[in-house]
């Protein structure tokens, strides 16, 4: 037993101990002396089902190895709060982080692990001119400080990848399949993501996805119209894009639609695509059926069974039909004549056709239709239209290329989230899935989140220094338009913005030499371990991250003297919350005043002071939080008090850890 708190883990998920724990869990008997896999063993368990030959189905490329060793570098970084550039910081639960969107992904692992709805993205489509994000993965976080001027620039730098490059596509696919990897990890079981891309890349782009989340849960490839123009300069005018579908756990189930004398089985797959609102345009009641507007749907179905497939005789006309080649009727042939009895078969308009299924409206209204996969201008949009909602939003100019328009991720949103869902973008752009979510929160009352990641790429603009400065003031803009046509009321119309940075807490530099003059340089670095300049929110919100909450969890700023909530702070303003202890009862203050923030309701409590008490110890062990998390240097040496504080925590169950 240790008398000493644990340490808190200020890396981001590791995804290699992960799957490590899924193996030992699965086969217990693989597990080593030291905890780790016996390899050899694992061929021996699964037998004829692994292969070992070396030639097998699959696509390798330069660098796809380092791609791993990419995702599974932890992340030391963090994301600091900006709430001057933020709107209702205090209450919203949208996100906009500024930074290299791979350092996100791994900081977002613990937090947002399976919690996701819907992913789009819409990356660069590597045509030559493009940018691209570096190849130097091993130093991510280095590499995106130097390219902000955080730090000295000596290290690998941002540019365009360019057709000349012998690696051209290479590059591209390094690039993309860590980022992919990770954003998986982040879809709930049945979340899906779309993926926008043109024929540059779409080969290399599905092989990357087949690998990633499965050649079985892909759902579609859907082409969309982005131009209606013709192109005169080229062999064919190209005017469509991709948007690519992927499921991160492809499910079907069956459903009938209704008790009715039809009892038409629909298969829905679950996975991705909600049904369409019905369209009653669509119906009909040419011969006046007392049960309402109805379409004739094919009485033929897919396969060939023995048992479905008879002649059937139009009464009409007296030909005879069988299904056509390939396929079977929908029922056996006593259930078809009694759909032919209750008036539900009709053979054509004329009645001189081939059978066909009455169905009506009113039975198929509640389970809608499914989405076809052609996605034309007119119905969602062009690059045109995106370009004009840009322009009206900001005064005529549009200060980004090729935006795609609201309506097209309107119809995402509309096919794949409901209420209150997740959806993220981690190639923001300019913002349009914030854009397509406000307006379509605003249209079906929805309270869906989002969640935006864009690199601060520079736009050689006087106006908006960087792309990131782009997505926030768009953001900013149709919130404002919003408020305009309707005061907001329970619509989330804020977005809490973070930025990308090195951790509040200077790491211990293993790499550094190990003389005498290196290693006291490095343990004075350590006297004062946070770094110069960072506030109290910017460790707290360190601290939530990285122990698993979300950047927009409720937090409640409480001072253990009075152990009331105190007054609304310009940060964390909550309103007062009654307390389970009477303090007339208390002969002394508690905890002298010690300023905590409670999280999620009591699920974790942090205290940055830095001078801490016994009493405030037993303060906080008596609000019986789930964990405790103290700074370090609050206990100031005082290695008693630090042994106290894990006794105290330790006999009221409190999970107690230092950083």
């Amino acid at each position: 037993m240790t008398n000493l708190p644990e340490p808190l883990d200020l890396t981001s998920h590791s995804l290699p101990a992960d799957k490590t724990a899924d193996l030992l869990r699965l086969f217990p008997e693989i597990r080593t002396e030291g905890g780790t896999i016996d390899f050899d063993k694992l061929k021996l368990v699964l037998g004829e089902t692994v292969d070992v030959g070396r030639e097998r189905y699959g696509m390798t490329w330069p660098g796809k190895a380092e791609c791993f060793k990419t995702i599974q570098a932890p992340s030391m970084g963090t994301l600091l709060p900006a709430p001057a550039e933020s709107v209702d910081f205090d209450t919203t639960e949208n996100l906009i982080i500024e930074g290299d969107n791979l350092e996100a992904l791994k900081l977002m692992q613990k937090a947002y692990l399976g919690k996701v709805k819907m992913i789009y993205i819409d990356p660069p489509y590597n045509t030559g001119n493009d940018f691209i994000y570096p190849d130097n993965y091993t130093e991510s976080l280095q590499t995106y400080l130097e390219y902000t001027n955080q730090v000295d620039a000596a290290g690998m730098k941002f540019g365009t990848n360019t057709d000349t490059d012998g690696r051209f596509h290479s590059r591209w696919m390094n690039m993309m399949y860590p980022r992919l990897y990770l954003a998986r990890n982040l879809l709930r079981d049945e979340g899906v993501i779309f993926i926008s891309i043109d024929d540059n890349e779409v080969k290399n782009l599905r092989t990357i996805c087949d690998e990633i989340f499965g050649e079985e849960n892909f759902f579609a490839q859907i082409p969309w119209q982005s131009r209606t123009s013709v192109q005169n300069d080229t062999d064919i005018s190209i005017q469509h894009e991709y948007l690519v579908g992927y499921a991160r756990t492809r499910r079907q189930e069956h459903r009938r639609l209704k008790e009715t004398n039809s009892e038409v089985w629909y298969k829905l797959k679950s996975f991705a695509a909600y049904p369409l609102p019905l369209d009653k345009a669509r119906f009909e009641n040419p011969d006046n059926d007392p049960r309402g507007p109805w379409k004739a749907d094919p009485f033929d179905a897919p396969n060939v069974r023995e048992n479905l497939t008879y002649k059937i005789v139009n009464p009409n006309t007296r030909e005879e039909y069988w299904p056509p080649e390939g396929r079977c009727w929908r029922t056996e042939e006593p259930k078809y004549k009694n759909l032919l009895a209750d008036g539900r078969i009709v053979f054509g308009r004329t009645g001189q056709s081939r059978p066909q299924l009455k169905v009506f409206y009113e039975e198929k209204k509640d389970f809608g239709e499914v989405p076809t996969s052609w996605f034309d201008g007119n119905s969602y949009g062009t690059a045109t239209n995106g370009t004009q909602e840009l322009q009206s939003l900001f005064d005529g100019v549009s200060p980004f290329d090729f935006p795609k328009p609201s309506t097209l991720l309107k119809a995402l949103l509309e096919l794949c989230t409901r209420d209150n869902d997740i959806v993220l973008d981690f190639f923001a752009g300019s913002g349009t899935l914030a854009h397509a979510t406000l307006e379509f929160n605003n249209e079906d009352k929805g309270k869906r989140k989002f969640i935006l990641t864009q690199l601060p790429e520079p736009t050689n603009r006087e106006d908006y220094l960087t792309i990131a400065e782009i997505t926030k003031e768009r953001v900013r803009r149709v919130i404002n338009e919003l408020n305009k046509e309707l005061p907001n009321g329970v619509q989330d119309r804020g977005f809490r913005v973070f930025k990308l940075a090195e951790s509040n807490f200077k790491a211990w530099d293993a790499s550094a030499p190990k003389d005498g003059v290196a290693l006291e340089k490095q343990l004075e670095l350590h006297i004062e371990h946070v770094r110069a300049g960072r506030t109290s929110d910017d460790i707290l919100y360190e601290i939530l991250l990285k122990s698993g909450f979300a950047l927009t969890t409720r937090i409640e700023t409480l001072t253990l003297e009075t152990l009331k909530v105190s007054k609304p702070d310009s940060k964390h303003g909550k309103q007062d919350a009654p307390t389970s202890h009477d303090e007339g009862s208390r002969k002394k203050p508690l905890g002298s005043g010690t300023r905590v923030y409670s999280v999620a309701d009591g699920g974790m409590m942090i205290c940055l002071e830095k001078e801490l008490t016994l009493e405030s110890i037993r303060a906080m062990a008596e609000m019986k939080p789930q964990r405790v998390v103290c700074l370090d240097l609050g206990f100031a040496g005082n290695d008693q008090l630090k042994t106290n504080a894990v006794q105290i925590f330790k006999n009221k169950e409190i999970v107690f850890k230092t950083v």
